[in-house]
């Protein structure tokens, strides 16, 4: 449990600074206006050099790619490493549902509202990406389209080629809904049918791929994770000798990946004492304070695990703008609502452990801090 003692930072003084995501600039929820709503030649300048001209576009999602590690295996990845561009940040937390739908809608978290993995809807703590609390399916309860109101693809019935199994989904609703679901069941078929939709004339294509982040997750990094690597480059590789010319593939990812293994943090009883309940994730742990005892629990947080991870309290996150600036210049209370009342976010290669928030195995790799590791991922494109 404390393997990540050489990372501990003994002088406060010494504590990195998080990667703050860049939303006015080169950032995830810049790519869908800049590809639906501008044309040619006014596409924004970060946008890679092939995308500026671009008239039919392929946007391939790497689930889990992030930049540096994909700069750690480029002797693995060929087709990737050959495009163009670099890296962008993704949005806080850096983590998939968040992401996504910051990705499809041209949003921030602060903005749409799914503001992590786990939330606090007041009447339970809800699993964004299955809906569900514990064993309760709250799509009822908690419709999408209101826990999430903001239209992906600018309104725009765009296909979407991702996994059958997801279509369906509330999570699929709440971030792809007026969308044409174009479902695989082998990665493979994700090559043929992105070639056919663009040789039947659609202009933007959306694809999505997971299995990067799976193998992360489950393997951590090594022989796995390379093979993974090797398979996915193949999938790119493919994309670019089928589609047809002219066609521009663009690339980029929701988040990167942090190995954390056995580092796993249990809240101390003093911690626990102050304590109500949790959200969020193991890197991007809420803590929800007892009525009254809020400033205790941040000084308390900050004294026992500041020197392994970021404390903020909510109105510093907000304040900050760590999850985006929101329409108005104002996050609404009930989006506020759905965050805790401090914030652990390590900069340590360490999870917060919370025991309701479990899943079939321990996930050797995990994401949503604001490490470089976990917020910086690859914008590139190529046009064939």
């Amino acid at each position: 449990m404390q393997a990540f003692s050489s990372q501990v930072v003994k002088d406060r003084d010494m504590i990195p600074q998080p990667n703050i995501p860049d939303y006015s600039g080169a950032n995830l929820t810049g790519i869908m206006p800049g590809c639906l709503l501008l044309g040619p030649g006014q596409r924004p300048a970060w946008f890679p050099q092939p995308l500026q001209a671009a008239e039919q576009i392929v946007l391939l999602v790497i689930d889990g790619l992030g930049y540096e590690q994909l700069q750690r295996h480029a002797h693995l990845a060929p087709s990737l490493t050959a495009m163009v561009g670099g890296s962008i940040t993704t949005i806080a937390p850096s983590t998939t549902a968040s992401a996504l739908t910051s990705l499809v809608t041209g949003s921030t978290p602060a903005e749409h509202g799914i503001v992590g993995y786990r939330m606090d809807m007041g009447d339970s703590i809800m699993n964004s990406l299955r809906w569900w609390s514990d064993t309760r399916d709250l799509r009822k309860v908690h419709p999408p389209s209101t826990v999430q109101p903001i239209p992906p693809f600018a309104g725009m019935s765009i296909p979407v080629v991702s996994r059958a199994e997801l279509e369906g989904t509330a999570f699929t609703e709440a971030h792809l809904r007026g969308s044409r679901p174009c479902g695989w069941r082998a990665a493979s078929s994700i090559v043929a049918q992105c070639a056919q939709l663009i040789s039947a004339g659609e202009k933007f294509v959306y694809a999505y791929y997971d299995g990067i982040d799976k193998i992360a997750h489950e393997r951590g990094f090594g022989p796995y994770y390379d093979a993974e690597i090797t398979a996915t480059d193949w999938l790119v590789g493919a994309l670019l000798e089928s589609l047809p010319s002219g066609t521009t593939l663009a690339i980029t990812a929701d988040h990167g990946q942090v190995q954390v293994g056995d580092n796993v943090v249990h809240l101390s009883d003093d911690i626990k004492g102050l304590l109500h309940h949790q959200s969020g994730e193991g890197r991007f742990r809420w803590l929800h304070a007892k009525r009254g005892q809020e400033t205790d629990l941040v000084s308390a947080a900050t004294d026992a695990y500041g020197h392994i991870a970021w404390i903020a309290s909510r109105e510093q996150v907000v304040e900050d703008a760590w999850l985006g600036p929101a329409r108005g210049g104002r996050m609404s209370d009930q989006v506020k609502r759905r965050l805790g009342d401090v914030a652990l976010v390590p900069f340590t290669d360490t999870t917060f452990d919370d025991p309701l928030d479990s899943g079939p195995f321990n996930l050797v790799c995990r994401h949503g801090s604001l490490t470089s590791d976990e917020m910086f991922v690859p914008f590139l494109a190529q046009t064939v």
